[in-house]
Parts: C-alpha cells; sequence; structure tokens
C-alpha cells in the first residue's frame, strides 16, 4: 500500500518535527554542536541540489516511484547512489546537533532504513529493470550510502 503522501521529504518533514519536539521538550547538546548542525545541514541541501541538477541535466525524473528515463553515474552519483538521500540524513542529523535534540538521535537509523526499504530498494529494483549490466557496473563500485559497496538489499 502506498500512502498518498509517501515520498521522502514528507518523511523527513515528520522526522525534523520529532526532533524540533525532542529539542524543545529535553534540550541535550554537545559542545559545538549547533555550529556543527548548520553546517551539516548546508553541507546536505547542497547535496540534494547538485544531485538534482546532475539528474535534471539528464533530463530524468526526481520523483520516487517513476520510471528515470537516465542513468546518472558521475559527478555526486559517484560518491554515492543516492545523494539526495544522504543529504535527507545529513540534513536530519544536522538538526538533531543544531536543535539540541541528542534524544532525537534514533531517528537517523529509523529515518535511513524506512527510506532504504520503501525509496531505495525499489528504486534500484526499477533501474536493474531498465539499465540492467550499466546499473550493476555502476553498483559494484557506488556505495548505497557511503562508505561502503554493497548492491544486495539491506545494505
Amino acid at each position: 500500500m502506498r500512502l498518498t503522501a509517501d515520498y521522502p521529504p514528507v518523511w523527513l518533514a515528520a522526522a525534523l518535527a520529532l526532533t524540533w519536539g525532542i529539542g524543545w521538550l529535553w534540550p541535550l547538546g554537545v559542545p559545538g554542536g549547533p555550529a556543527v548542525g548548520r553546517a551539516l545541514v548546508l553541507a546536505g541541501l547542497a547535496l540534494m541540489l547538485a544531485a538534482a541538477v546532475q539528474m535534471a541535466l539528464h533530463r530524468t525524473t526526481i520523483i520516487p516511484h517513476r520510471q528515470p528515463s537516465a542513468l546518472v553515474t558521475r559527478g555526486v552519483f559517484a560518491l554515492t547512489r543516492n545523494p539526495i538521500y544522504l543529504g535527507d540524513a545529513a540534513v536530519l542529523l544536522g538538526a538533531i546537533l543544531w536543535w539540541q535534540a541528542l534524544l532525537a538521535l534514533p531517528l537517523l537509523p529509523a529515518f535511513v532504513w524506512i527510506i532504504t526499504r520503501r525509496f531505495i530498494l525499489p528504486e534500484e529494483a526499477r533501474l536493474r529493470r531498465g539499465f540492467g549490466p550499466t546499473f550493476e557496473t555502476w553498483a559494484a563500485r557506488t556505495p548505497r550510502w557511503l562508505g561502503y559497496r554493497s548492491i544486495t538489499s539491506g545494505q
């Protein structure tokens, strides 16, 4: 079942709202956290913008649940297969630090898990069907998030 508003920005907005609430009710931070948090938010937004521009230049969709018309493998897509989702995660982590909401840290792995299950795995299946060996080659050399490479589910 697909929710009407089942899009990553909706999930991010919900996580950010919870983060803000937790920070407001139970503020707990680290020295320098707000400054680092602001930098992470800006970096996440910049990464999302760079990915969106690259996708627009290749005239492919940025909308989840749609079949892309091109496989973008260069630029930020050479660093991570999911730069927009990585940007979302950076924004969430940044907000946690900025708003001194360390008690909201469990939201980060929960958000990553939801995004992986609801969006990344189905997107990879569409890319695999649409681009076959080209996708497999790119996926084998490019990490899904950062730091490790895997094309198996859940990694």
